[in-house]
């Protein structure tokens, strides 16, 4: 009962290839509102409702591997949206995701959107997964989830690249561990090319049948198709899903970060989480002369010994007395981002340090750190620290320091805990 808006490829990056970016907004508007005018019409017909998802493609570019900044595309995504809303849809979905920065920044645009216009629609995102198994940088399916479900997102799914079949295991996997609805929509299994272009094998009943599977055994809330798909597809699809019960599914979600590659539970089983701190600008003399004398390959070694040596996340520290720490931050972490397979602790006491490390990190980084020596007021640095937080989807350490400084007996630090607890998740919604 949605269709999609033919808006795909209205974003930044695709039209700046054009000489067009500046028709982002203008393009999208167009597709919702010609899709809401369709959808309304065939409400019209028979009574029942239908709904437009606002299409909000990947673009042509990869921030992870730096061929645009992040912010120059969260403001295309952001123009993207915005027209989207205008011209009457009831969702946004951000799809074929194929770098998780990219995901990050159109969620993030996205938000803002819906900020900047005052329209709070549902948010879905849904992920491409390569036969590898893995989205097209080499992120798991567990990391995908990690970083993305704190950021708020309302469904979360899969879409393109393969069949059904393909997509097996990573349904389950969403089933057993997000706490948000899923989505699906599969090609009619994986291309074959041929003489006459590319065929998809898989024909209407075979859809059907995934579909309905998925439904009942993983709890699936939407379905659809993509890459191959045909009106007899879609057609047979709805015979058969229509009405049908979702599996109920009871979440186990797993706290975590992660990296752009794997995720990392912050409860380990046989140990103590080890986060290295060679990394760290004021803690190793090798690693500030390195980074001081812009031997950054020399950086990203002392990070990798450290992954060897069995870290399961590693500090990063750029803060030094007469540098541009935002800077030397964006230069590391970009760097960290591809080279490390640990999540990233951004450890930092400047806002703007953070924000920078966050804008190269695809994956669900940690900030170190929040307490409340200044006061929880929408000044202080626990407030800005916290607001950064939230809209990234990273994860805080928490320090029990209050007003009145750090605390020193045991009732102290269990006031001051709970505080920060009741605070960061009730307040502020930290997953």
């Amino acid at each position: 009962d949605c269709v999609e808006t033919n808006t795909f490829g209205a974003n930044h990056s695709a039209m700046a290839e054009y000489d067009i970016p500046e028709r982002v907004y203008e393009l999208s508007e167009a597709g919702a509102r010609i899709a809401r005018e369709s959808a309304d019409a065939f409400a019209a017909r028979d009574g029942r409702t239908r709904w437009v998802l606002g299409s909000i493609g990947p673009g042509t570019k990869l921030p992870t591997l730096g061929h645009i900044a992040y912010g120059t595309l969260r403001d295309g995504f952001q123009a993207n949206a915005e027209g989207l809303l205008a011209g009457g849809a009831d969702a946004l979905i951000v799809e074929t995701t194929q770098d998780l920065l990219q995901t990050k920044a159109s969620v993030l645009g996205a938000r803002r959107a819906m900020e900047a216009t005052g329209v709070e629609v549902p948010l879905l995102v849904s992920m491409a997964f390569e036969t590898t198994g893995t989205m097209l940088l080499g992120s798991e399916i567990g990391a995908a989830l990690t970083a993305l479900e704190p950021l708020g997102i309302d469904m979360i799914g899969l879409n393109c690249s393969t069949g059904p079949a393909e997509m097996s295991e990573h349904l389950r996997y969403l089933a057993r561990h997000a706490r948000t609805p899923l989505l699906c929509m599969p090609n009619a299994g994986l291309p074959i090319l041929t003489k006459d272009g590319a065929h998809f094998p898989l024909d209407a009943e075979g859809l059907a049948d995934a579909q309905d599977t998925f439904v009942r055994d993983y709890g699936l809330n939407l379905v659809g198709g993509c890459c191959g798909t045909t009106p007899e597809h879609l057609s047979r699809l709805v015979e058969r899903v229509r009405g049908a019960s979702p599996a109920e599914r009871s979440p186990r979600p797993e706290p975590g970060a992660a990296s752009l590659y794997q995720s990392v539970a912050f409860r380990q089983d046989t140990a103590y989480m080890a986060i290295g701190e060679r990394t760290n600008a004021n803690g190793s003399k090798k690693f500030r002369e390195a980074m001081l004398e812009g031997r950054w390959d020399d950086c990203v070694e002392m990070a990798r010994d450290q992954i060897r040596e069995g870290a399961h996340m590693l500090d990063l520290c750029v803060d030094y007395v007469g540098r541009d720490g935002v800077a030397d931050m964006d230069e590391l972490a970009g760097r960290f981002a591809t080279a490390s397979t640990l999540p990233i602790v951004l450890d930092s006491t400047e806002v703007d340090v953070l924000r920078a490390g966050l804008e190269r990190l695809g994956g669900r980084a940690v900030l170190n750190s929040v307490n409340y020596e200044d006061g929880d007021g929408p000044e202080s640095r626990f407030a800005k620290v916290t607001q950064l937080a939230r809209e990234h989807g990273a994860a805080l350490i928490a320090l029990t320091i209050d007003e009145e400084g750090q605390a020193r007996t045991v009732e102290t630090k269990v006031a001051i805990a709970e505080r920060l607890i009741d605070d960061l998740t009730g307040t502020w919604g930290i997953l």
